[in-house]
């Protein structure tokens, strides 16, 4: 009979595995790595008392997704009720509400860190990130992207207290960074901010980072589009148009350089109003050479496209380097 094979794969970690009749770990043309990682694969099958995982890596950055993939692994071939979780740069794993494995970082992981808030309960445990929004449908998206990292997400409406961060910025990473580096320094936390708007070429770029208050102070969805096809009234053709939807992503941590990611979606202004879904511009942007207006897409359709999940996988790819870095001690 075949033995069942598993796989992970991203940009950044690929991790082959199957079950046999004794442990066995290979890594594909890094000795670097082999050394690090074939000391953790034959530890982590120790603590939880295992026999015939094999593995190979073929790629590899983050020790969450590889702990991730072995617990998998286990849970599908076992049954055992496992997870995965992570805690001021160790990752731990969990069996109901006992912790069965540990991963502690080269350097270690002070007491304070570790252990530097009070756990209520099982559900308290695991590093968190703020998102610096109070809209809890922005929260939920950047919400399936951490988890799949090992993050709890809160957003602003967790902190009450918290004064508001006024945008005075003159670019999108200029509003972003005083959101997300005002923020994390007022908290000591990890927190995430964005930044997005409309770019008309036509019209310099405008209205860029005013485009949420294009119309003037008392700006609603509607002044803004009707503002906006004024300006364009004699641009007479599409080609000449054209325009960008604009999303900026910064995370900063106390006392860290930041992370900054940036992604735009392409398209053009339409002579009309079209379609009933979305918000703010979306009725007017036209999407790339597709014909439609972003209204006009489902929400599936864009947000698997649009200039924020753009930026979202940029940060799928920079975050985990950044996050090793910022792990270390300063």
């Amino acid at each position: 009979m075949t033995e069942k094979i598993y796989e992970y794969k991203d940009k950044n970690n690929w991790f082959i595995g199957t079950w046999a009749g004794f442990n066995y770990f290979t890594c594909f043309g890094d000795d670097e790595v082999f050394e690090a990682v074939h000391k953790e694969f034959h530890h982590f099958l120790n603590q939880l008392q295992l026999t015939g995982l094999q593995m190979h890596v073929v790629s590899y950055q983050s020790r969450y997704q590889l702990w991730t993939f072995l617990v998998d692994m286990i849970k599908d071939k076992t049954g055992r009720s496992l997870s995965v979780i992570q805690q001021a740069g160790a990752v731990l794993v969990l069996e109901g509400d006992n912790v069965v494995a540990v991963q502690l970082p080269e350097s270690g992981v002070s007491v304070t860190e570790f252990f530097g808030k009070k756990v209520g309960q099982v559900s308290d445990l695991g590093d968190t990130i703020l998102i610096a929004t109070k809209n809890e449908g922005k929260t939920r998206e950047f919400r399936q992207f951490f988890n799949r990292l090992g993050y709890r997400v809160e957003n602003l409406n967790d902190y009450p207290d918290l004064p508001d961060v006024e945008e005075t910025g003159m670019t999108f990473e200029e509003n972003a960074r005083l959101k997300a580096e005002t923020i994390a320094r007022l908290t000591g936390k990890m927190v995430l901010a964005d930044d997005s708007g409309l770019k008309v070429d036509k019209l310099g770029g405008m209205p860029g980072v005013w485009s949420a208050r294009f119309s003037g102070p008392d700006a609603t969805d509607d002044r803004n589009n009707a503002k906006l096809l004024h300006e364009l009234a004699m641009v007479f053709e599409l080609k000449d148009r054209s325009a960008q939807f604009h999303c900026t992503l910064v995370i900063a941590a106390p006392d860290k350089a930041s992370l900054v990611v940036e992604a735009d979606w392409p398209g053009y202004i339409g002579f009309e109003r079209k379609g009933e879904h979305g918000f703010g511009y979306d009725p007017l942007f036209l999407v790339g050479e597709t014909g439609k207006t972003s209204a006009e897409l489902t929400v599936e359709e864009k947000n698997s496209q649009s200039h924020r999940a753009r930026a979202l996988e940029k940060l799928m790819e920079a975050f985990p380097v950044w996050q090793k870095e910022a792990n270390k001690p300063s």
